[in-house]
């Protein structure tokens, strides 16, 4: 199992940037397929950005354009590039890692902690 530590999360204002990081606390497999959901408070988790081992990115279409997904593989560490945020971006955001697909929480063999992000208007 991937033990993740994610973290750089903060408080910014709308149209500012942060930069979210995903690093390992343990052993992990180089070809887990990791991303990003969030969680805002009263909602559902929902998937935010993908990336594979061999750097193939996906998207949420409230994201797209703003949000980059990165992975530096030697690190097996996740980046996730926060553009243009806004209000509605607020939440509590998790690092997750799959062994074949991440479609949906079902499919995350190990979570980080969560770190918080709230955009002010």
């Amino acid at each position: 199992q991937v033990h993740l530590e994610d973290s750089g999360g903060g408080w910014v204002q709308a149209g500012g940037s942060l930069r979210l990081t995903c690093m390992p606390s343990g052993d992990t497999f180089s070809g887990y397929v990791k991303g990003w959901f969030r969680q805002a408070t009263g909602k559902e988790r929902e998937l935010v950005a993908v990336v594979t081992s061999g750097g193939t990115t996906d998207y949420a279409d409230s994201v797209q354009g703003r949000f980059t997904i990165s992975r530096d593989n030697a690190k097996n560490t996740v980046y996730l590039q926060m553009n243009s945020l806004k209000p509605e971006d607020t939440a509590v955001y998790f690092c997750a890692a799959s062994l074949i697909k991440l479609q949906g929480p079902e499919d995350v063999a190990e979570w980080g902690q969560g770190t918080e992000v709230i955009v002010s208007s």
